[in-house]
């Protein structure tokens, strides 16, 4: 999965307040796409072709998301391709889990087979949101409490927009899904107050939603970092529906994707990343982790803000997050890892700001 669905440029980097209303019933806007004449803007799950038009590229990608159609729920549909509204199913109860950060690795109701885009099973990472702007996709997300979402500071400082995000969302091509996505405005938005758009530093954003989601089966919340953590499972997962390769070859993801990457140490990175263009002297800043450097797996457009999350030692199945998909120098390319914003050096921030909008932190903690 590679960089954002919708790409913004900063300098010379590629980087991978919403006020209170009623929760949206997202349905975008028809509308003709006009670099191609030919076919029409329509959401994806409308249409059988699944493509979606995308250019754009900078020096280090901004894991934001851009496409063709404005709406990263919709695809140039050719003519004779759309289809129907889908319709909905009930289905039957599933025990909760006790606790944050639960993944089903096979999923619920049914099993994704061939897996050969890297699709992650049916509510796998249930704690995954897309963050929305004026209807339009922005970046992805992680639910941390009913009311709350964590995301890269990148993805949320245009003041001009109302976002809202969606929990629960799975294939975007496709609402007959087992239990429903949910949506809610964002109240508020808190960015950190040391974050640098230049470069990134400190990439993280704080959303307090209008409305509390209700957990389910596909919707529950992620485990938090210690401050202080110093041991950390193997493998880690990214989660996005961003593109597979980086420039046009790489292809928008309908079913959300995962992705194993190996966490890299610290000077390992800085390393790496000095024999890309970056330069012999750049510097990693602190607020940075980084995972990944094997050829053809890495987060890219489209997958700005998105969590990276890693097993808990000792318990199966639990992850907590360790990273939030900020940038990266291409996409999977052999030894070059993305970088992703250190979680838990913001714990104590997030728990100010949990406690500032009278949220329990206890959700989150393991």
């Amino acid at each position: 999965m590679c960089h954002k669905w919708y790409i913004y440029f900063c300098l010379l980097i590629n980087w991978k307040h919403g006020s209170p209303q009623r929760i949206i019933d997202l349905q975008p806007n028809v509308g003709v796409n006009t670099t191609n004449a030919n076919c029409t803007c329509v959401p994806f799950y409308l249409c059988k072709n699944g493509k979606v038009n995308t250019d754009g590229e900078g020096i280090i990608d901004i894991r934001k998301n851009e496409g063709g159609c404005k709406n990263y729920m919709e695809t140039c549909c050719k003519n004779g391709d759309r289809t129907t509204e889908p319709l909905t199913t009930t289905p039957p109860p599933i025990k909760p889990p006790q606790g944050c950060g639960y993944r089903r690795p096979n999923g619920i109701n049914f099993k994704v087979t061939g897996d050969k885009d890297h699709e992650s099973q049916y509510a796998e990472f249930p704690w995954m949101v897309a963050v929305l702007g004026n209807g339009l996709y922005q970046c992805g997300a992680a639910l941390i409490h009913p009311e709350a979402v964590i995301t890269a500071a990148h993805c949320v400082t245009n003041k001009k927009k109302k976002f809202h995000i969606r929990a629960g969302e799975w294939d975007t091509q496709n609402t007959n899904e087992p239990y429903p996505f949910q949506e809610s405005a964002v109240r508020n938005i808190t960015i950190h107050p040391k974050y640098y758009a230049g470069a990134l530093f400190n990439d993280i954003a704080f959303l307090v939603l209008a409305s509390p989601v209700k957990t389910a089966a596909n919707i529950e919340v992620i485990c938090l970092p210690p401050k202080n953590i110093t041991r950390i499972g193997d493998p880690c997962f990214a989660t996005g529906w961003g593109k597979t390769a980086f420039e046009r070859e790489g292809a928008y993801q309908a079913i959300l994707k995962k992705i194993d990457l190996p966490l890299v140490p610290r000077n390992e990175c800085q390393d790496r990343l000095r024999r890309t263009y970056l330069g012999k002297k750049f510097k990693l800043h602190e607020s940075f982790v980084c995972a990944g450097g094997r050829p053809g797996k890495d987060t890219c457009l489209g997958d700005g803000g998105s969590p990276l999350v890693c097993p808990i030692e000792g318990q199966a199945n639990r992850y907590f997050q360790a990273g939030i998909v900020a940038w990266g120098v291409g996409c999977g390319e052999e030894g070059v890892p993305g970088v992703y914003a250190n979680v838990a050096m913001f714990r104590d921030w997030i728990d100010k700001q949990m406690m500032a909008n009278g949220l329990n932190t206890s959700g989150y903690q393991f």
